[in-house]
């Protein structure tokens, strides 16, 4: 069990928006993969490929994850909020919101994702039937993100990018905006 290269080409900070919807497709291919290893642990048991992907998926979500969400509210929420319509800062309060519910359930699924990544071979349920402790959660968290990713990629990007092009400009806050991001996952985690 490997965790997929990426399917897009590489695109970089400079173009802001097609980096968060790369890392959107990193979202999907880690939540693939979480599915993947409950899978494999409930038809194989547990052994160093599950501990393997259990690692892969602590890693996307304790590090990448949260900075997708702040490049959101620092740089997608706040036009949507700004564009003076209802139904933009509506998406805007829901997209936020979704933020907050992601957060508190990866918060509950990471803890037996910990023990699956720690523990040694057949220690996690003996052997082939084990079920992921808080399966219920996961499966909703992974419908929460797909219908969240949907709203960002259909509405929320497209709305906030047309808001920045409207703008004189436009090129130097794009680049502006990719340069935040990039520094942001320069700092040490915890610092900005």
């Amino acid at each position: 069990m490997t965790l997929p290269g990426f399917h897009s080409p590489a695109i970089g900070f400079e173009q802001p928006f097609e980096m968060l919807s790369a890392c959107h497709e990193r979202v999907e291919r880690t939540l693939a993969l979480f599915e993947r290893l409950v899978a494999h642990v409930r038809a194989q048991g547990h052994d160093a490929a599950s501990r393997s992907a259990a690692a892969d998926v602590l890693r996307y979500f304790d590090l990448a994850a949260p900075h997708h969400h702040q490049d959101e509210e620092r740089h997608v929420l706040p036009r949507l909020r700004a564009s003076g319509t209802a139904d933009a800062r509506a998406l805007a309060d829901t997209l936020e919101t979704e933020h907050r519910r992601m957060e508190a359930l990866w918060a509950r699924l990471r803890e037996p994702l910990i023990l699956w990544r720690e523990a040694p071979d057949g220690e996690v349920g003996d052997g082939p039937g084990r079920d992921f402790p808080l399966e219920a959660e996961r499966q909703a968290w992974a419908a929460l993100y797909a219908g969240h990713i949907a709203a960002e990629e259909g509405r929320a990007y497209p709305q906030a990018r047309a808001g920045i092009d409207a703008q004189p400009g436009a090129a130097e806050t794009l680049a502006d905006i990719g340069a935040e991001m990039a520094a942001r996952r320069r700092t040490p985690r915890g610092v900005a």
